[in-house]
Parts: C-alpha cells; structure tokens; sequence
C-alpha cells in the first residue's frame, strides 16, 4: 500500500507523472491499484467496450483511449512484453518511459525470468515491484505463492538492481535513486544507466515509522544501515540484520532480548544483500587487478567492524539469501530464513515452522552467544522451553 501511495504520487508530477507506465497482470485490486481506475483509466485503444461486472463500485473498471494503465489479463508473460516496450523506448522512440510492473513476486523472476534476462539485453529501464514476497507473508493460496528464492534468480542478472525494504520510507528512497540512475544523468552516465530495479514489496499490515530524522541515506542505498541501538542492559551484545519484512520481528527480538535476557541488540536494515555482495565482490576484483593499490574493503565489512558481540541475519527466504554476505561478515555469523515449501498456516504458524519469527531470533542469538561463552550455556534451553520452541 505505501508502494502504491508513491506510484500514485509519482503520476501526479508535472513532467514526470506522464511517463510513468504502471503495469498490472490481474491483481490490481489485491495491491490497492483499483484506486487509479477512476482517474489514470486502463489503457484500451478502442475506449470502453463492455460493461464492467463492477459497475456500481466507485472503483470500477474503466477503459479509455487515453488511459495510462497497462492492465493485462493473466499474463506475465505480456505484462513483460509491455515492460520491455516501455522500458526501451528511450531508444526505440527517443521518449523516456518508466514502466512499473507490480505482480506476486513468486511470479516474476520464478515464471518470467527469461523474459527479464531479455530485458537486461534490451536495456531496459524500469521498476519490478514484487509484491506479496517472502514464503511466509501470503499463506492462504497455495503453495505456488509462497516465494522464497526470488532474489536468488534476481541476483544472477548484472542489470537487475534488488532490494529488499521494510518501511515505506525506504522504498521511496530506494526509487528515487532508481529514477536518479535510469532517467537523470550523472557525469559516468550521461544518458542514464541501462538497469532495471526489483523490489520485493509485502502484504503484511504493520504500523509504517516516520523516518528517523539521522537516516543513513548512503547506508539504505548501499544495502544496510543501522536502524536502532541496542538498548543499555548489563549483559553482552549482538548484532540483529534483516531485510524486508522480517525487520519488525527483528525489532521484537530487540525488545525481548533485553526484557529477558539482558541481551543488548543493535538492529540494522538490510536492503540489499544481493548489492552487498555485488559491491564486496567488485572491491575483491580491484584488489586482485590492482596488486599496488590501497587495498579496497567491501562496505559490509567496514561498518560492521568494532561491533560487539555475533551477528544474526534473517529474511522470509530462503537462507541462501542473507548467506550471500556470510564471508564478509568480520565475526561470528548466522542466518535464519525459510527453506523448502511454504505451506497453508497462519503467518504466525508459519514463522514458527521455519524459526524466524521474533522467539526464534532470540534463540539464535542466545545460542551464538553461549557458544562464545558470553551467556551460560543453559540459556538456550531455557529459552526453548520459555517461548515453546521445542
């Protein structure tokens, strides 16, 4: 819903809001985009043709010659035909549009992929919000939504930029930059750069916080920033890391650590794990190149080094994901996520199942801590038999 809120905003803005092409398979009004039928209109060449079943509704279908809504039926393949057409006409037609592909995230990357890679040939530009992520946050329809490995699959197309949000506000930074580096022009890239950004976006209704007012805007766009400080307890610390929307089970697990255990947890917002890497990866391939050059150290390493105590990573995927940083990491490292299938449960069931609801990151993080002999090792047990983990 916050996504869509900027989509809209975005359409609003003089010289910018015509360019913006929003792209819908069929699940407009499961994203809250049936709010744009009055007024942006589906794009249909021959204008209204039919009466809509939901004609009296005040958010009723509404096709027009000059409507600015690509909604395509149930077709990701033909929404990524429409992607790639808008996404390349600034050299096809020397127009810049900004096509914004909204669907289930299980069926893009995972249904369409090759179509994406087709994309980064063409060049395209654009936004793919996946929406619905994670294997956990969409429960209720079958198997084939539950989506763990997407950003696995995004990871290994050079032009698809991922990142993984947990707050409005930080995907409205997110796309500012997308727009900065695809449509504005910077002395590497005059002309903009030829990438296409996927956001993982969810479903879950959470109370959205106002940004901080010391936001790390360098650190949310490089892929991790910390969110919140440990609170002063007497006992050692650890070092929570999540993406997207297990960043608020992180925050309970902040909270809990502390009530219980005495366990001060720093927090951080992990929006990218995929461009940690990429970043980590590229400063190894400078240093290999450049023997007699100033050693480059990856991003991830540098703020991450100094603080105290074993670090907890954890996402609704699988832990493949958070695991793509493990040997940058400078200490103790883990990782929580949900591996296998998904299944039909409540979140909360469900988050049980895989150990990465707020209980479960309080048990990992006790339990790196008694094998480093900070906490006595009984402790994880207790923990066990405190929150029913067994």
């Amino acid at each position: 819903m916050a996504a869509v809120r900027l989509v809209k905003d975005l359409m609003k803005e003089d010289g910018l809001g015509e360019r913006i092409v929003p792209i819908i398979p069929d699940e407009a009004r499961t994203f809250g985009l049936d709010s744009l039928f009055p007024t942006a209109k589906i794009y249909s060449p021959h204008g209204q043709q039919y009466e809509a079943v939901d004609r009296d509704l005040l958010l009723s279908y509404k096709d027009s010659a000059t409507g600015q809504l690509l909604h395509e039926g149930i077709t990701e393949a033909g929404a990524m035909g429409s992607f790639i057409a808008a996404g390349s006409a600034y050299a096809t037609h020397g127009q810049h549009m900004i096509p914004i592909y909204i669907f289930y995230s299980m069926f893009g990357f995972q249904r369409t992929g090759d179509q994406m890679w087709a994309a980064a040939d063409q060049m395209c530009r654009g936004f793919l919000l996946g929406a619905t992520a994670g294997r956990t946050t969409l429960t209720g329809e079958g198997l084939q939504h539950n989506d763990g490995h997407s950003p696995l699959l995004a990871s290994t197309n050079p032009a698809a930029v991922y990142y993984d949000p947990a707050f409005g506000f930080e995907v409205t930074h997110i796309m500012q930059d997308g727009l900065r580096r695809m449509v504005g022009s910077t002395e590497e890239f005059p002309a903009g750069e030829d990438v296409f950004y996927y956001i993982t976006i969810y479903n879950e209704p959470i109370l959205q916080p106002a940004q901080p007012d010391n936001l790390d805007v360098e650190g949310l766009l490089a892929g991790l920033y910390h969110f919140a400080a440990a609170p002063e307890v007497a006992g050692p610390r650890v070092q929570l890391l999540a993406s997207g929307v297990a960043l608020p089970w992180a925050i309970d697990a902040q909270r809990m650590l502390a009530d219980d255990w005495s366990v001060g947890a720093d927090v951080w917002s992990a929006t990218s794990w995929t461009e940690l890497r990429r970043e980590a990866l590229e400063c190894e391939r400078f240093n290999l190149v450049n023997p007699d050059a100033e050693k480059r150290t990856p991003y991830v390493t540098r703020v991450l080094s100094g603080r105290p105590g074993p670090f907890v990573a954890v996402s609704d995927f699988m832990r493949a994901v958070p695991d793509q940083i493990a040997r940058w990491v400078p200490g103790g490292y883990s990782s929580l996520g949900a591996d296998g299938f998904g299944f039909s449960d409540t979140r909360a069931a469900t988050r049980r199942h895989f150990n990465i609801d707020a209980p479960s990151i309080v048990l990992r993080a006790l339990t790196d801590l008694a094998g480093r002999g900070e906490v006595a090792a009984d402790i994880p047990g207790k923990a066990v038999a405190q929150y029913g983990l067994g």
